[in-house]
């Protein structure tokens, strides 16, 4: 299973991406809320969390595989959480999310069907049924995004995200590891490759215990 590609940005079309991993370039559909940011990321190296699906009817024989990215992985939860619903398949589901994941969970929670009914192919009996069955199921969706004041979540590149996870390999909390990364890319923005960013973070808590 595919759980995320690193890879450099090639293209961005209407609905999906073109990344290039090695010597293969997957195409991948992504949320319509990532498209801006991904259009100003052309030419730079990513990571997108994946979900791998078929698509088609598979009586006739013509199930195709297909690829969905993600710019952060609680992105991807939120979206397994939100196809749950009855009438919320995949394309539905990735049109339908023109807003940040967190603010849809707000949505949900404060049982704003108004707001759901906004979102592009969602329409009234589809807003009642969302918020059926996952008011209450998407708080922490929500939580995030409410301690982020509604800022999106940091989009890391694919060295910083091979430091943070040396850290975590190193028994040092994800948080703790975020902080230290920030510090360093405020102290020292000339530093973008992963060893020297992770260097730079071992020297910083060690100077500071």
């Amino acid at each position: 299973m595919i759980s995320a590609l690193t890879g450099e940005l090639r293209r961005v079309d209407e609905d999906r991406i073109h990344l290039q991993a090695g010597a293969m370039l997957y195409e991948l559909m992504v949320p319509a809320a990532d498209l801006a940011e991904l259009r100003s990321s052309v030419g730079q190296s990513l990571t997108l969390y994946t979900i791998f699906y078929l698509e088609g009817d598979a009586a006739r024989g013509n199930l195709e595989p297909r690829l969905i990215g993600f710019l952060r992985e609680e992105d991807r939860r939120f979206f397994d959480r939100f196809t749950t619903v009855k009438g919320i398949g995949v394309r539905t589901a990735l049109k339908a999310l023109t807003e940040p994941v967190g603010r849809i969970a707000q949505a949900i929670e404060a049982r704003d069907t108004r707001f759901l009914i906004g979102l592009k192919g969602i329409g009234k009996r589809s807003a009642e049924l969302i918020v059926a069955e996952l008011a209450g199921k998407v708080k922490e969706f929500a939580l995030q995004y409410a301690a982020g004041s509604g800022a999106r979540p940091i989009r890391r590149t694919a060295e910083e995200e091979d430091a943070l996870a040396a850290c975590a390999a190193l028994g040092i909390q994800r948080p703790e590891a975020e902080r230290l990364l920030d510090r360093v890319k405020q102290e020292k923005p000339q530093f973008v490759a992963t060893d020297e960013l992770l260097r730079e973070m071992l020297r910083v808590r060690t100077v500071r215990v």
